[in-house]
């Protein structure tokens, strides 16, 4: 689609502004005084100027409109006054002011001013019949300039209209594509979670299939660290490189409760910056004998990537019925701080 310059625009619409003008001015012998229709020539132009040159909004500011309404009136009374309505073989192009009220109420109905526009051509065609008779407002081309004023009413509805639809139909685009987006974003990561469970517990699965459900304590423990590696990959997705999860495994294998939480903190901190922050962890889960670990990331707006909490139990050390559980809770009144630590972001 080619669009065309404003400027060239302008350009043709203040050309055909200023034939009517110049038509105008070739008939000054017709005149019994020219130098009303000359000011009549002067406000018009005037007028036709500010309204083409547009700064700010396209719909024309209210002052503006009442202003060409107000050329309406005076144009058409300031040039028929020193017209004769009987003239023999009429008064020819010295009615160039219909034609220009025409041009003017249509440049204000495309700025969206319809009101005023319907009122200036209204006041042309009652002046009209006034001045000289309903039959002339075929004659002087007052019809032509109130169908003028209907055509850019409709144009100017009609573009209107089309604007809002584009940019409807945009938003509702732009909906759609991100709808897609994140449909295939799901897509993509419950297939790779899918993908990622399965290579980590296929061979429990295998070995529980061949042992017909017959697992070793040794194998249901495995089981039970296998579950909670799962668990961190859905739970503590940027929390995980190949050395933190190395470390977290080694300090489940020696008793402790290890807990991983994602909330969002690290999806800014991305590529070397992340690696070094985990980096970072994994040597902080190394040097750590806490019984209980809590590691999540800080919130988004701060500039701290990642929190770890050690606790070390101070109470009998017995598990409940049920064996050690993880908890999320960092205020057990028999746990002591062990590990405190803040990694900022890079």
């Amino acid at each position: 689609m080619i669009a065309i310059p404003r400027f060239v625009i302008v350009g043709i619409a203040l050309a055909f502004s200023l034939y009517h003008v110049v038509l105008g001015s070739i008939t000054l012998d017709i005149p019994r005084d020219d130098a009303p229709v000359l000011a009549a020539m002067g406000i018009y132009l005037l007028a036709t100027a500010l309204s083409l040159v547009r700064k700010g909004p396209a719909r024309m500011p209210a002052w503006m409109a009442a202003f060409n309404v107000g050329v309406v009136v005076v144009i058409p009374l300031l040039v028929t006054r020193e017209l004769d309505p009987e003239r023999a073989g009429g008064n020819g192009y010295a009615t160039w002011y219909v034609a220009a009220v025409g041009t003017l109420m249509a440049i204000t109905s495309t700025r969206r001013r319809h009101f005023f526009a319907w009122v200036g051509v209204g006041f042309l065609v009652i002046q009209t019949v006034v001045w000289s008779g309903p039959a002339s407002l075929i004659t002087l081309g007052v019809v032509g300039s109130v169908s003028w004023v209907v055509i850019s009413h409709v144009l100017s509805r009609s573009i209107a209209k089309a604007t809002k639809d584009a940019r409807r139909f945009a938003y509702a685009e732009r909906e759609a594509a991100d709808w897609q987006a994140a449909q295939e974003a799901h897509v993509f990561e419950r297939q790779f979670r899918l993908g990622q469970t399965s290579s980590m517990a296929l061979p429990m699965l295998r070995r529980i299939e061949r042992s017909g459900g017959e697992l070793t304590e040794e194998e249901r423990q495995e089981c039970l660290y296998l579950e909670g590696a799962i668990r961190d990959e859905i739970r503590g997705r940027n929390l995980l490189n190949d050395a933190v999860r190395e470390q977290v495994m080694m300090a489940r294998r020696r008793g402790a409760i290890v807990t991983l939480l994602d909330e969002g903190g690290m999806d800014s901190v991305t590529g070397l910056a992340r690696e070094r922050v985990l980096n970072e962890l994994a040597r902080a889960l190394r040097g750590s004998e806490a019984d209980k670990i809590i590691v999540r990331t800080a919130a988004s707006s701060s500039e701290t990537a990642v929190t770890v909490v050690g606790l070390r139990s101070t109470g009998d050390g017995e598990d409940g019925p049920l064996g050690p559980q993880e908890s999320d809770d960092e205020d057990d009144e028999d746990d002591e701080v062990d590990l405190w630590l803040e990694i900022p972001k890079p």
